[in-house]
């Protein structure tokens, strides 16, 4: 029987998931609300797409998350696609922006720009066949490098690669998940945890090493 995926929600420093209304970022869900209901609902809006939740699956090579804080769980729910990387990486732009902090005022500008012709080749069904094509960041760096300059965009600066370093499984419907613990470095996280009755780790990385010990 083959092990389920350890899935990653990052939050924000409050634990409360945001979304964009008109121009403006305001609360969504909070992390009290998500283990009540079990029940993560979509919240992202980028790219022309559809709404949706974006995730991210976390494999001994795959142990960075977008933000450094969140909720760890399961779901018998199955993604609608998964990307190696973050999809901002196959936008139509050379202005690409590492650090969440830079743009969290301007979500409205940064996620506004479309997907590059052929991005679909970067697109998976499930984490793990992901994993069979990019088993590691730097493989994934490699070929989305490739496609952009065929592309006509430059090939990005080595200061960009921790938009590699985690991936993206994207959701279309709220996913009802089983929830295994919290991380993140704040003592918020450290009490939110306590307060909710999950295990609480510093990063998504320590959980890793704890329990993907024997892992692909």
């Amino acid at each position: 029987m083959q092990k389920k995926v350890f899935y990653v929600k990052s939050l924000e420093e409050d634990f409360i998931s945001k979304t964009l209304k008109g121009q403006k970022k305001v609360n969504f869900q909070s992390i009290e609300n998500i283990i009540k209901t079990r029940k993560i609902k979509l919240n992202t809006k980028s790219f022309g797409r559809q709404k949706r939740l974006a995730c991210t699956a976390l494999s001994k090579n795959y142990t960075k998350t977008y933000r450094p804080q969140g909720i760890i769980f399961k779901t018998n729910d199955k993604p609608d696609y998964v990307a190696p990387f973050d999809l901002v990486l196959l936008t139509k732009t050379n202005n690409i922006i590492v650090h969440y902090y830079r743009i969290k005022n301007n979500l409205h500008l940064y996620y506004n720009q479309k997907l590059i012709s052929g991005f679909e080749k970067f697109i998976f069904k499930t984490a793990k066949e992901m994993l069979k094509k990019f088993s590691s960041p730097g493989k994934a760096w490699n070929e989305v490098n490739k496609f952009r300059v065929k592309n006509g965009y430059k090939a990005l600066p080595k200061q960009k690669y921790r938009l590699v370093e985690y991936n993206e499984v994207i959701f279309h419907k709220p996913v009802k998940i089983i929830p295994i613990a919290l991380y993140g470095y704040k003592k918020e996280a450290r009490q939110k945890a306590k307060q909710l009755g999950l295990p609480h780790y510093v990063t998504a990385k320590k959980f890793c090493e704890k329990n993907l010990n024997n892992e692909n």
